[in-house]
């Protein structure tokens, strides 16, 4: 299983980003996909999941309310649509996936993207 994660860039403070994940792959739907960021010096977080039916999400307090985590099954690929970025936001921001585990421990993922950096300027 190979990840792609693309999308991001420099905004402005109240901006809005969309990250994407491309997934290789014949089973992309049975694999339960996370976001998660990782701001210079600090460890990797999370930020969302998304079960692989789509069925049920799961976000970080810290963005609850201004990210949305999607998937399009038939295209591979999983998205994060970040609304009202603060600087606080700015990180390298990976996508990754697990099979069979629901939670937000980055360690229990199984494939990871190779990143994509989110800058948010005030």
């Amino acid at each position: 299983v190979q990840l792609q994660a693309s999308g991001g860039g420099l905004v402005q403070a109240g901006g809005s980003l969309k990250l994407s994940c491309a997934v290789s792959g014949r089973t992309f739907s049975s694999y339960n996909m996370g976001w998660f960021r990782q701001a210079p010096g600090k460890e990797r977080v999370f930020v969302a999941r998304i079960t692989g039916s789509g069925s049920s999400t799961l976000y970080a307090d810290s963005v609850k309310g201004r990210f949305t985590i999607s998937r399009d099954n038939a295209k591979n690929t999983v998205y994060l649509q970040m609304n009202s970025l603060e600087p606080e936001d700015t990180a390298v921001y990976y996508c990754a996936a697990t099979n069979g585990y629901w939670g937000v421990n980055y360690k229990a993922y199984d494939y990871w993207g190779q990143g994509t950096l989110v800058t948010v300027s005030s």
